[in-house]
């Protein structure tokens, strides 16, 4: 069997990105996204689940760990979702099927024989009605993933650096553009 080449890599990953119906996306090398300790700090001091998620810190890897995990990656997508949920039920129902769509997909880019496929989701995991404080507790670790933030990552220069919009959404009525990252290579 010949070793893919990285364009053919592109090709077959983007089709079925778009097979799946994720045709919004950008490449992204995965060593220019942005890591940062204050998204740390911004998970530790600013949100109401830090400690309480078995995807949230601190029951995720360090940002050092996180930095060195994405280095070894050649080829990312950054997946982009638009919404506006006003209800909080509503918004929970959509993040919640999108973020099954997205382990599907990781699921496929793996038996397509990328074994490293990983997503990153756009949305803390709500899948249970109560989250799990532990990875060891949690009651579908083959489906809970992530985020991007929970893994340091600056979500805002990063979008911005590939040309997406994403901006400080003040209401649940206003626009919202969330992203997902899909590391493959």
């Amino acid at each position: 069997m010949t070793k893919p080449t990285f364009a053919r890599d592109r090709r077959r990953v983007a089709a079925i990105l778009a097979d799946r119906g994720f045709a919004d996306h950008r490449w992204i090398d995965p060593k220019e996204i942005a890591v940062a300790e204050w998204v740390r700090m911004k998970c530790r001091f600013g949100c109401d689940g830090y400690g309480k998620g078995a995807c949230c810190p601190p029951n995720v890897p360090s940002v050092a760990e996180c930095r060195a995990f994405f280095a070894e990656y050649a080829l990312g997508a950054v997946i982009h979702f638009e919404t506006r949920c006003a209800d909080h039920a509503e918004r929970r129902k959509w993040s919640n099927g999108k973020i099954r769509e997205l382990v599907a997909l990781e699921r496929e880019l793996f038996l397509a024989g990328y074994e490293r496929a990983f997503a990153l989701v756009f949305a803390t995991c709500h899948l249970c009605a109560k989250c799990a404080p532990t990875r060891a507790e949690c009651a579908l670790p083959a489906l809970a993933r992530p985020t991007p933030e929970a893994f340091a990552v600056d979500v805002f220069s990063t979008v911005r650096g590939i040309g997406y919009p994403i901006e400080v959404t003040r209401s649940l009525d206003d626009l919202q553009n969330r992203y997902a990252f899909l590391l493959v290579r």
